[in-house]
């Protein structure tokens, strides 16, 4: 069992920090003493060391991440990439001690520009859109490195445009004028890349 590069949260403890981190120790503890945590996993620091060493997300690691999102499917009875049913992942990086500032999140992993339509079907449009547009400005400041200026230059101007002070105030209309390009509609490509940046990670789906 020590050897596994992917632990769901009910197969892990408290004691197991240096493998899943604090945060993936602590979902794990909580889940096996009957506490109601939803399903997720965490990647383990073996699983980090792999991919420093190597340079690249070995093909090991893939094969586990698939068997994992297609267990976690059958658990929500979503599907990751559905616009009809989508399974949208909560993923945040981790370690055994945590230092403020070095752990990032990323919301609703798995939205692309078919999904978000799905979503809004199932949710409202203007909704849809704005967890759209805050899921491609932290991907995208966190995975892919752009600076955050060029979102809040962006937003500025918006504002400006529309004539109002805050985001949550944009219309429907206006948060597409945000989202110009889905940089990637592969929700798989989306965990790789979030792996990729941290290294180590846990992830959980969000329910609508």
């Amino acid at each position: 069992m020590e050897d596994k590069r992917i632990y769901f949260f009910g197969e892990g403890s408290k004691e197991m920090r240096a493998a899943l981190g604090g945060k993936g120790a602590g979902l794990a503890e909580m889940t096996r003493i009957g506490l109601p945590v939803p399903p997720g996993f965490t990647i383990t620091t073996r699983a980090c060391r792999e991919y420093y060493l190597q340079g690249e997300l070995t093909q090991d690691l893939l094969a586990d991440l698939q068997e994992a999102i297609s267990k976690l499917e059958a658990a929500t009875g979503k599907r990751f990439g559905d616009p009809e049913n989508p399974l949208l992942l909560s993923v945040r990086s981790g370690a055994e001690y945590s230092m403020p500032g070095m752990m990032d999140t990323i919301l609703n992993l798995g939205l692309s520009g078919a999904v978000v339509e799905g979503l809004a079907n199932l949710t409202s449009e203007r909704f849809a859109l704005d967890c759209y547009r805050r899921y491609i400005e932290k991907f995208s400041e966190i995975v892919l490195q752009v600076p955050h200026a060029v979102f809040s230059d962006t937003m500025e101007d918006l504002l400006f445009q529309e004539k109002i002070k805050c985001d949550r105030d944009f219309s429907a209309p206006a948060l597409r004028k945000l989202i110009t390009q889905d940089h990637t509609s592969d929700g798989f490509w989306q965990l790789g890349g979030k792996f990729r940046h941290r290294g180590l990670f846990y992830a959980q789906p969000f329910y609508w």
